[in-house]
């Protein structure tokens, strides 16, 4: 008998073509849009969690001032008495490395290109999880003796050298020379959308004495020895910069220490807060398809009132006409989801691939979008259905 109503429900889906594909447009809207968003959602949380990581491994982050994640301000900068205190101070750490940026321009031969110069020391490129092309990182020898040597990210190299293997060679930072002595792997975009490879990083010494003409220290990033070891690596770092910087213990700190990996959640948190809503709002789409498919199911029963009333004539029961009505609103409502599911992916996957995210497709909302779809056709087609089933077959064949 189940057969036999989807065939019927068939033949009359195909009979009202156009106004089946009308009646589908709420449910193949909602679905599409819950499972464009969902996915779009779930690539976008992926690019900046794998962003993220790509700056480093169970890494602090310490500034001067209370920004959120930007410069210091106009407050006193780190010393290098604040990097030897944490230095001897702090235990379960791999690693700490002071730095300072600047902007400059950056020229070989013919060739020049704006990019950021970063003064640090060797642990720096063990704390961000740099690795090397070609070369090597500073020697203990080059930052005591402040040398004129660099490291190049993978922009600059392309930029300036092309194929040309850039050891040895030496490039020009405003009125500085400095010689190439490595090149690091690339790393591609940051969660805030810089390029990490458009970076010339060389000695803090050299940097502070022939760069900026300063002994600041912007930045103090420390890599905690595990995950586990973050919040009390945290702590005691702000107790001994505290001490440093003779910060009262009724007053607020003038620095900030961040945790890489509460910046990673907090970020996936707002994402994921994000598609939600936007979910949420696409699901009133459904609510809009299903109220059509009621419509457009009342409104076959009238047309069709004469038809019934033969078939209770000669015998149907009301179960049977019951479930023919409601086996031909879920067969429209299944189709508009598996429409639906297909534009939705569709969307999706040109939307990750502009945006230049993952496409991560969820199973479970995809089946959840598919089952979702079927119930309403259930819920909104029951009562047309009934409607059908309990007319009066005498009163139907008397209908024109």
């Amino acid at each position: 008998m189940l057969w036999e109503a989807i065939k019927l429900a068939n033949q009359s889906v195909r009979r009202n073509v156009l106004r089946s594909i009308l009646t589908l447009l709420g449910i193949v809207i909602g679905v599409s849009a819950v499972i464009a968003m969902v996915t779009i959602g779930n690539g976008t949380t992926q690019k900046v969690t794998e962003d993220l990581s790509k700056l480093g491994s169970n890494m602090l982050v310490a500034r001067p001032g209370r920004e959120t994640f930007g410069g210091g301000g106009d407050v006193r900068s780190f010393t290098e008495r604040n990097v030897a205190a944490l230095r001897s101070e702090l235990a379960e750490v791999r690693g700490i490395a002071p730095a300072a940026t600047r902007a400059a321009r950056v020229v070989y031969g013919a060739e020049n290109y704006d990019t950021t110069v970063t003064g640090t020391e060797s642990d720096f490129f063990m704390v961000q999880d740099w690795s090397f092309e070609s070369g090597r990182p500073f020697t203990d020898g080059d930052i005591r003796s402040a040398s004129s040597v660099c490291v190049i990210g993978q922009t600059v190299k392309t930029v300036l050298f092309g194929q040309v293997d850039p050891l040895g060679l030496r490039l020009r930072l405003g009125g500085v020379s400095c010689e190439v002595i490595g090149v690091l792997n690339g790393k591609g975009q940051s969660a805030f959308g810089s390029d990490q490879d458009n970076t010339v990083v060389m000695p803090l010494r050299t940097f502070q004495r022939r760069i900026a003409g300063n002994q600041r220290i912007s930045t103090i990033y420390i890599a905690a020895a595990s995950t586990d070891s973050i919040p009390a690596v945290q702590a005691a770092a702000e107790d001994i910069l505290r001490e440093q910087r003779r910060v009262a213990p009724d007053e607020e700190s003038d620095f900030s220490v961040r945790d890489m990996t509460q910046m990673v959640s907090t970020l996936t948190a707002t994402t994921t807060a994000m598609t939600g809503l936007l979910s949420a709002v696409a699901a009133v789409s459904l609510l809009v398809g299903g109220i059509g498919i009621m419509n457009i199911m009342l409104v076959s029963v009238t047309e069709r009132t004469r038809e019934i009333g033969i078939r209770l004539a000669i015998g149907a029961l009301e179960k049977q006409v019951l479930t023919q009505f409601l086996v031909e609103s879920v067969v429209l409502a299944v189709f508009g989801g598996l429409v639906g599911i297909l534009l939705g992916l569709a969307i999706a996957g040109w939307a990750t691939y502009v945006m230049v995210v993952p496409f991560t497709v969820n199973p479970s909302i995809v089946t959840l979008a598919f089952v979702f779809s079927g119930l309403i056709g259930v819920v909104f087609g029951y009562f047309p259905a009934r409607r059908a089933a309990r007319l009066d077959p005498i009163e139907a064949l008397r209908h024109e």
